[in-house]
């Protein structure tokens, strides 16, 4: 059978290669964030976690679903799963990226009433109102796509040449680039925007404490609330950079996918590297938690620390096995009083991380 593809073998073993290990690295880091974020109460309680999670689950669910089928269709270089599968993964593929882009439309959002509007905040975000923007989210991202789903507005489908299942024109009309403007350009406009408004907002708040500081003295409650207002500047700053990565990854396949045609490019390779940066926006987050943000590296060790079971277990088998042994009641005496004042220390260490 002669081939059709328009990518050289080369190009199709690097896109398959670099989704299994996408597959692996993107599996392991966003349930392992999941787990931390769930275990941990000081970050579980906080609103912006909830939008995080949503991102994390999307995260995964594209590494777990849609990554293993694309690392198969490259290596094959052919779509072998039939016309069903066919049709329902440029949905998972599609309904994914508008989750994610919306739930950091969420967090933006969430950044910039804790912000701006701070007398809101506690109005806005209780749980019910959460629960609530969450299931907005996940909805919307997948009803935008429903006039492909029912054929109304070109249709989902196998492009032959790309071995590719995504929306094909019908009747000379796809819904590709409205697409494009509505869950891609739009809500990266209102990122921008809000995390723009924040940005002159801390400006003018830490002009507020600099001529604060010229004429008062700080009271405690002062001290903490610029303490607070570090960290919240701190976890922006994180969200901030999840968004720039998201849109360097995400951009170059966009506008590959609407300007450029695929089918008769002269720059096969371009489309395989765009593909494969778009792959790694949900693998690289987890990574920029753990590097920006020292509440997310303390949940992160915890829940490794916990992983690590076996550990306890032989040492507390070992500690009953020397209390039961003879003439150890002054060394035994000694033992209980030793973890007292390591918890001393810790907490001491602790408090002075959190600091």
């Amino acid at each position: 059978m002669e081939r059709i593809s328009i990518y050289p073998h080369s190009a199709s073993l690097f896109a398959a290669i670099s989704a299994s290990v996408f597959v692996v690295i993107g599996v392991l880091g966003n349930l392992i964030t999941i787990l931390a974020l769930i275990m941990c109460p000081k970050i579980r309680g906080h609103a912006t976690t909830a939008f995080v999670l949503s991102l994390c689950i999307s995260d995964l669910l594209f590494c777990s679903l849609s990554l293993p089928l694309t690392a198969v269709r490259f290596f094959q270089e052919k779509w072998t799963f039939g016309d069903t599968l066919c049709k329902i993964f440029p949905v998972i593929f599609y309904g994914n990226v508008a989750v994610s882009l919306l739930s950091m439309v969420g967090i933006t959002l969430n950044r910039y009433i804790l912000i701006g509007c701070h007398s809101l905040y506690v109005r806005i975000y209780k749980t019910k109102y959460i629960i609530a923007q969450l299931i907005f989210v996940w909805s919307i991202s997948f009803m935008l796509l429903l006039p492909a789903i029912l054929g109304i507005w070109g249709e989902m489908g196998l492009e032959e040449a790309t071995f590719s299942c995504t929306i094909l024109k019908k009747d000379g009309k796809s819904i590709k680039k409205t697409l494009f403007i509505i869950g891609f350009v739009l809500p990266c406009l209102v990122i921008i925007v809000s995390y723009s408004c924040i940005y002159i907002t801390v400006l003018r708040q830490k002009k507020t404490m600099r001529n604060h500081r010229q004429f008062d003295v700080l009271t405690k409650e002062q001290i903490f609330y610029d303490r607070k207002c570090r960290e919240d500047n701190r976890l922006t700053l994180m969200m901030v950079t999840i968004f720039v990565c998201f849109l360097v990854c995400f951009l170059p396949l966009m506008l590959a996918n609407v300007v450029d045609d695929e089918r008769n490019t002269s720059y096969p390779w371009l489309h395989i590297i765009a593909s494969v940066m778009a792959w790694a926006s949900s693998v690289i987050n987890p990574i920029i938690y753990a590097a920006s943000n020292r509440n997310y590296r303390s949940a992160y060790r915890k829940l490794l620390a916990n992983l690590r079971f076996w550990t306890d277990t032989r040492s507390s088998v070992r500690s009953k096995t020397f209390h039961h042994s003879k003439n150890s009641k002054d060394i035994s005496g000694t033992s209980k009083n030793t973890p007292i004042i390591q918890g001393v220390k810790m907490n001491n260490i602790k408090q002075d991380y959190q600091n």
